[in-house]
C-alpha cells in the first residue's frame, strides 16, 4: 500500500515539459507586429485628414473674390478670368472687364486703341480680325475671344501691371456684320461691352481711305507702308498725295458708310456699349473720360504718339475739289464740306 502511495506521488509531481524560446519569442513578434500596423494605419488617417484640409483651403483661395462695391447691375460685366499660360498670382482678385471697339477703317480707330493703351490698366490687343481664318466662322470668331478674354492672347498691349479692361479693335466688316446674331449672343452671355467709335465727317474718311489704298502701293515712306505715323515729317509726306474722288459715286458711297453704320447700331442695340465720335474725342478730351468711367477704371491723363495725317481745309486735300464741292453744296452731307476740327 506503501508502495502504491509512493507510485501516485510521483505520478503527481512530474512535472510538464519547458515551453520552447522560440515559440514566445514568434508569440511576441507577432504582438509586435500587430501594434506596428495599427499605429502605422492611425499615422495614414491623420496624413490624410490634413491633406484633405489642405486641399479645401486651395480651393476657397481660386474661388472668386468678392466685390462689395460692385452694383448689382454691373455684376454680369465683372470678371476673374485664370489664364492657362500663367498664373495672375497678386491680381487674382482685381476684377477684369471685357471691351470690344466696334468702329470702320480709317475712323480713328488706331489712335484711339494707344489712347486706351496708355492706361496701365487697360489691354486692347488690336484689330485681330483682320487675319481671316480667324473669323471664317462663329467657332473660330469664339475661340479668339475667349483666348483674348481669359487673358491668355500674348501681344504688345499685354500688362505687366494688374489688367483691369481688356479687349480689342474690330472692324464691321470683320466677320462682325455677317455674323452679328452670334456676336450680340456672345456678348451678352459673356457679359462683353461694345464701345463703337465712328467718324462724322465721312468725306475725311474717304479721303483717309483712299490715300491709305494709294500708300500701300507706292509705299511713300521710304519704300515702307504705314498706316499710322509718330512724326510731323512722315504725316506732311504723306499728306502731299491728294486723291481723286469719284463725283459720281460719291453720295452713293457715303449713303452705304451712313447705312452700314446705322445698321450696326441696331444690331448691337441690345448689349451694353457706348457710341463716341472721332471729332467729338478730338476736340473734347473730357470724353475719354466717360470711356474709363464705362470700363470702370482709374480715371488717367491718356496720351497718344500718333501724329495726325491729313489737317487743314479739305479744298487742300482733294485733287478734284471743285466738283466734290458741286456734288455735295445743297445734299444732307453738304456740311461734310465745311466741318473743321485739330488734334
Amino acid at each position: 500500500m506503501a508502495d502504491d502511495l509512493c507510485f501516485y506521488k510521483d505520478v503527481f509531481l512530474i512535472k510538464g515539459p519547458k515551453k520552447s524560446p522560440l515559440v514566445l519569442r514568434m508569440i511576441v513578434l507577432m504582438f509586435v507586429m500587430v501594434c506596428g500596423v495599427y499605429i502605422c494605419s492611425i499615422c495614414l488617417k491623420q496624413v490624410s485628414t490634413r491633406n484633405k484640409s489642405g486641399y479645401l483651403n486651395v480651393e476657397i483661395i481660386q474661388k472668386p473674390c468678392p466685390e462689395p462695391n460692385i452694383e448689382q447691375k454691373e455684376l454680369p460685366y465683372v470678371h476673374y478670368p485664370k489664364p492657362k499660360t500663367y498664373s495672375r498670382v497678386e491680381c487674382a482678385c482685381n476684377p477684369v472687364r471685357y471691351f470690344a471697339i466696334l468702329s470702320m477703317q480709317r475712323s480713328g480707330s488706331g489712335w484711339f486703341e494707344t489712347l486706351l493703351n496708355n492706361h496701365t490698366n487697360i489691354s486692347s490687343n488690336g484689330e485681330i480680325f483682320s487675319v481671316k481664318v480667324r473669323r471664317s466662322n462663329m467657332s473660330t470668331i469664339a475661340e479668339t475671344l475667349d483666348r483674348i478674354y481669359n487673358l491668355d492672347w500674348v501681344s504688345s498691349a499685354s500688362k505687366n501691371e494688374c489688367t483691369a479692361a481688356v479687349g480689342l479693335k474690330w472692324m464691321l466688316n470683320q466677320g462682325l456684320m455677317q455674323h452679328h446674331e452670334e456676336i450680340v449672343q456672345y456678348f451678352n452671355s459673356r457679359g462683353v461691352s461694345a464701345i463703337f467709335l465712328f467718324r462724322r465727317n465721312l468725306l475725311r474718311r474717304m479721303i483717309s481711305v483712299l490715300a491709305n489704298q494709294y500708300d500701300r502701293n507706292v509705299k511713300l515712306l521710304n519704300g515702307t507702308h504705314k498706316s499710322h505715323v509718330h512724326s510731323p515729317l512722315e504725316a506732311e509726306i504723306l499728306a502731299k498725295y491728294k486723291p481723286i474722288i469719284n463725283a459720281t459715286l460719291l453720295i452713293p458711297n457715303l449713303k452705304q458708310v451712313e447705312d452700314m453704320t446705322t445698321k450696326a447700331l441696331g444690331y448691337f442695340k441690345s448689349t451694353r456699349h457706348i457710341i463716341l465720335y472721332y471729332e467729338d474725342v478730338v476736340k473734347n478730351r473730357t470724353k475719354l473720360l466717360d470711356v474709363q468711367d464705362f470700363l470702370k477704371v482709374p480715371r488717367l491723363d491718356l496720351k497718344s504718339r500718333q501724329v495726325k495725317i491729313h489737317r487743314g481745309s479739305l479744298s487742300n486735300l482733294i485733287e478734284n475739289w471743285n466738283d466734290v464741292q458741286k456734288t455735295l453744296t445743297g445734299t444732307p452731307y453738304e456740311s461734310f464740306l465745311h466741318a473743321e476740327y485739330r488734334r
